[in-house]
């Protein structure tokens, strides 16, 4: 894995991350419907003519390949994931949606293994576990009582289920033809115009918008929507859906670190968690050493 490899999955879930905490802010002025299509309404926008700059010409053929996949992609990525988590920020806070994220990455892992026979090393599998502890110490300052003594809410089980779709797109993505951009672009455009006929019967009250709101789809169309979305597409297919699938472990990190910079605290805790993500993300760099897969016993 190169270091660009590496500082590409890096700071697309630091801009996730970052979706976490405006999305909570933004949940109270729009519905999660709306807000998931405006930012894709507008982030379609912006990626055409991404798209058509960084890549070569559209070809129709691919596009008629991939079009099951892209729908796919489009539902899930685009409309289900998204839903889901602004559904979830409804009764939950960006901490426990981070802290249930976590379990993410696992799941990419395992479903790469069973359904697109990726291997995976024991050096990653090391790393994961790495990783997911020092996310977990991250969230629960330390005390891993506090997991097995929480009452998980109707919100925690929203994030798990946006968890399981979003390992559903990963698996998708990894399948396609398409250059990356383009296959962002065309899922969302797929998506949008879903839910173009929803949004028009739903209707919207502008005049109930105000300015957090508009910063929030702001920062989510830049960054989470364009990014994080372009970054993610172009890493798994450069590396594979379960090596990139670890690095999603720096969500919750990088979560507790804006919500430093808005005024809270960071414990002895936080940091060592933050170290061992960090750690077990690297460890998921190294060479391949006695890959198994779900062909090999033993």
């Amino acid at each position: 894995m190169s270091k660009i490899q590496i500082c590409i999955l890096i700071i697309c879930n630091l801009f996730w991350a970052g979706n976490y905490v405006f999305g909570k802010f933004v949940i109270a002025e729009m519905t999660p419907f709306w807000i998931t299509y405006s930012r894709w309404a507008l982030a379609v926008l912006l990626l055409y003519p991404i798209a058509r700059l960084l890549e070569p010409p559209l070809r129709w053929e691919a596009v008629k390949k991939d079009w099951l996949l892209l729908s796919g992609m489009g539902l899930s990525g685009i409309i289900g994931y998204n839903v889901i988590l602004y559904s979830a920020l409804q009764y939950t806070t960006p901490t426990n949606a981070a802290l249930v994220s976590a379990v993410n990455p696992g799941l990419i892992v395992v479903f790469s293994v069973l359904i697109n026979k990726e291997r995976i090393s024991r050096l990653q599998l090391g790393g994961f576990v790495i990783s997911l502890l020092g996310a977990l110490v991250v969230l629960t300052n330390g005390s891993f009582a506090r997991i097995l003594e929480a009452r998980y809410n109707s919100g925690d089980l929203l994030m798990l289920a946006a968890v399981l779709v979003w390992t559903f797109y990963t698996l998708l993505s990894r399948k396609l033809s398409t250059p990356p951009i383009t296959a962002t672009t065309l899922s969302t455009a797929i998506a949008v115009a879903l839910m173009s006929p929803f949004a028009v019967y739903q209707g919207l009250d502008i005049g109930s918008i105000g300015p957090v709101a508009v910063a929030g789809i702001a920062y989510m169309v830049l960054f989470p929507s364009i990014g994080s979305f372009v970054f993610w597409n172009i890493a798994v297919r450069a590396v594979g859906s379960s090596k990139a699938g670890v690095f999603l472990n720096l969500i919750p990190v990088f979560t507790a670190g804006i919500s430093v910079m808005l005024g809270e605290r960071i414990s002895a805790a936080q940091l060592l968690g933050g170290l061992l993500v960090f750690c077990g993300v690297y460890l998921t760099t190294g060479l391949l050493e006695r890959p198994v897969s779900c062909n090999q016993g033993g």
